[in-house]
């Protein structure tokens, strides 16, 4: 299938594991320039050493929660000229903040990670695709903003960017830029959480397995990233706010009909 991708630039949010580097990954296999991003440089080297044609990639190595670093990314797309026709939103956590009645602060700094960071980022660079008449952004959300699955700032976070997804979606379609949404259910990732729940308490993931999901185990990476590849492709060009859920029948709510 020809998603109609060729040539175009993307720039996904922490890929060097798990979901966001599959996606660079199917975006590469498409023709797409990818620019992608993290914390760990090491991470990121061995990613585009994994691409083909890695001379036309480029990485952008930081923290974007910190001070002042989603605007150098935004300076990076313009001094390389490489600003992106695609933008996968796959940073996100909760931090390891659980308590329910955390502080205010707390509670911010997984807004920022999961929330902030994404919208400041479209703030800067919608402009530029409504210029082109052309873009696709994608959110990696969660079940979690469906449903009690998690903890409370994390669900509120998660939930917060779909109804963003939802509401911002609809003022860009008519300039040709398609935002949605992936509700991931509970991804296997290499040194990811349920990595190191299947090594430190192999009984509780058994557990989890055969009581919450359906398909009897997890999802992969790659699972969600084509999904993603899709929702960034021409041919989802109706998919306007959506969001999916890919969660391997993990959830179990209803969508309520208007």
């Amino acid at each position: 299938m020809d998603l109609q991708l060729e040539n175009k630039i993307a720039f996904i949010s922490a890929s060097g594991r798990g979901i966001g580097r599959s996606v660079a990954k199917c975006l590469a296999r498409e023709g797409v320039s990818v620019i992608v991003n993290g914390r760990t440089k090491s991470d990121l080297n061995n990613l585009l050493e994994e691409l083909d044609d890695s001379s036309k990639h480029r990485m952008f190595c930081a923290d974007l929660t910190e001070p002042n670093k989603v605007k150098e990314l935004i300076d990076f797309f313009i001094l390389s000229n490489m600003i992106p026709d695609i933008v996968v939103h796959n940073l996100g956590g909760n931090l390891n903040i659980k308590n329910p009645l955390c502080s205010a602060a707390d509670w911010l700094k997984v807004q920022k990670i999961n929330f902030e960071v994404p919208m400041e980022i479209n703030r800067l660079i919608i402009p530029y695709m409504q210029e082109k008449k052309w873009g696709r952004i994608c959110h990696t959300s969660s079940i979690s903003a469906l449903e009690n699955q998690g903890s409370p700032t994390y669900c509120a976070a998660k939930a917060a960017l779909v109804a963003y997804t939802r509401s911002l979606g609809r003022y860009v379609a008519k300039d040709g830029i398609i935002i949605n949404a992936i509700l991931p259910g509970a991804i296997f990732t290499e040194g990811g959480y349920w990595d190191e729940m299947n090594k430190n308490n192999p009984s509780f993931v058994e557990k989890y397995l055969n009581e919450r999901m359906a398909i009897k185990r997890f999802g992969k990476p790659d699972e969600i990233a084509e999904v993603i590849t899709f929702l960034c492709s021409n041919l989802a060009s109706f998919c306007v706010g959506s969001a999916f859920l890919v969660d391997g029948g993990q959830g179990k709510t209803f969508f309520q009909q208007e």
